[in-house]
């Protein structure tokens, strides 16, 4: 059955009236007639019977159009449904977050503040492909560029580097000091940010480098948490040197590591796998841009 043909059904059916609804439809009589007449044929049965100068709906006639107009009613609503799921979608950007989360939600805050009605939903789910941005860390990043069939592409850009510094209390222990070898902490306690799984395997990775194991005493999945642990004495911990924010010079020091080259790169990957990527791309343009001015000024 074809969809305008339906819609003639649906007029006629209403106004009882060809000539009448001819005119509404804004095609000739004759035309119409044919219409339902072909429509008719297609279904095997009569819709419609003459009643003097009018017609009248048929029992069956009466059947069908109690169950075919509310569903064209349905298919008459979907272009506009689709046009609003498409607008939805594009003032939504889904990020995934798996690392520098603290850098990442202060770039939401602050983004918010020009484009205020674009929604964000954050998640953290390393198994997942259905976000517009994610943010990884590698200890030794290596480009590429996946595909995932049809249109949909992921361009992963590489961002910045930063070090991990040994962050440790500002005490006599540690005050004179810019640097630190590992083994000199063999028996010390160790404070870690628990669920950083990426983050966490990059420590080991160097740890194991070296021959060094630490010695977890306190974990929290806030960083602030950390930072006031680590402030008052409890221990030391590992600190990427700008993504987690500012410490205080007072109450922390950063220590180089000598042992080797701790550092990490953080990965933006912006996917384009919506019909307007345009307000996802403008927050990844911003959160790169603010990440790559965040690691110029430390090293500045």
């Amino acid at each position: 059955m074809e969809l305008t043909h339906l819609k003639y059904f649906l007029e006629v059916a209403r106004t009882e009236h060809v000539t009448q609804s001819a005119k509404t439809l804004c095609i000739v009589q004759p035309a119409l007639t044919h219409a339902l007449h072909k429509l008719e044929e297609e279904l095997g049965v009569k819709l419609f019977k003459t009643q003097g100068r009018n017609i009248k709906l048929t029992e069956i006639g009466e059947y069908f159009y109690k169950k075919v107009n509310p569903l064209y009613e349905d298919i008459e609503s979907l272009p506009a449904q689709l046009r609003a799921m498409e607008n939805e979608q594009s003032a939504t950007v889904n990020l995934n977050v798996l690392a520098a989360s603290s850098f990442v939600t202060n770039a939401v805050i602050l983004y918010k503040r020009n484009d205020p009605d674009l929604r964000f939903n954050l998640v953290q789910n390393e198994e997942t492909t259905l976000y517009d941005i994610c943010v990884r860390t590698y200890a030794n990043y290596k480009a590429s560029v996946r595909h995932y069939g049809g249109e949909d592409s992921e361009e992963e850009n590489f961002v910045c580097t930063e070090n991990i510094y040994l962050a440790v209390p500002n005490t006599a222990q540690y005050r004179k000091r810019d640097s630190i070898s590992l083994k000199e902490l063999q028996e010390t306690n160790f404070i870690g940010l628990y669920g950083s799984k990426q983050l966490r395997s990059i420590f080991n990775e160097y740890c194991e480098r070296i021959g060094f194991k630490t010695h977890i005493t306190f974990e929290s999945d806030n960083a602030l948490a950390v930072k006031d642990a680590i402030a008052s004495g409890i221990g030391v911990g590992f600190w990427p040197e700008f993504s987690w924010g500012r410490v205080n010079n007072r109450r922390i020091r950063l220590l180089k590591i000598t042992d080797a080259e701790f550092k990490r790169d953080i990965v933006i990957t912006l996917r384009k796998n919506k019909q307007d990527n345009s307000r996802s791309e403008r927050f990844y343009q911003f959160l790169t841009g603010l990440l790559r001015r965040a690691s110029s000024r430390r090293r500045g």
